[in-house]
């Protein structure tokens, strides 16, 4: 099954896995939980536990408007929904997702809140940070 794989600091990146639970724990290291936050047939499968296990932050999830709902833990996936089960991507949802979540992302704690900043190495120049409140 063809699906993008998101780890910290880095660009997402397709890769190519079996398509069964033990696969998809061992790529989230851990038992997956799937989150459907957007409208296309995709799901994000990331680690039912990663927060609680005190995994790094990975990506902020936002809305249609760009404000922050949440964040994932740990590396994960981003896969297509099947019929009754998880598929490959399309090439299309790849392009969108990658570029969705092509900038890392560094999270500082405030007493605000959560400041979410992008990684910036030679290779990524984006945005300012947004800040995420509890």
């Amino acid at each position: 099954m063809k699906v993008l794989r998101v780890e910290q600091y880095k660009q997402p990146f397709v890769k190519e896995i079996d398509p069964g639970l033990e696969s998809l724990q061992s790529e989230v290291e851990g038992t997956i939980q799937a989150v459907y936050p957007y409208a296309d047939p995709v799901a994000i499968l990331c680690n039912d536990d990663g927060k609680l296990l005190g995994m790094e932050l990975n990506r902020a999830l936002r809305d249609d408007d760009g404000e922050i709902f949440d964040a994932i833990a740990g590396p994960f996936l981003i896969v297509g929904i099947g019929y009754e089960d998880f598929d490959s991507l399309s090439d299309e949802m790849i392009e969108k997702y990658r570029d969705i979540f092509a900038q890392p992302e560094v999270f500082i704690r405030t007493n605000s809140g959560l400041l979410v900043m992008p990684y910036v190495t030679d290779d990524f120049t984006f945005s300012s940070g947004d800040e995420m409140e509890r």
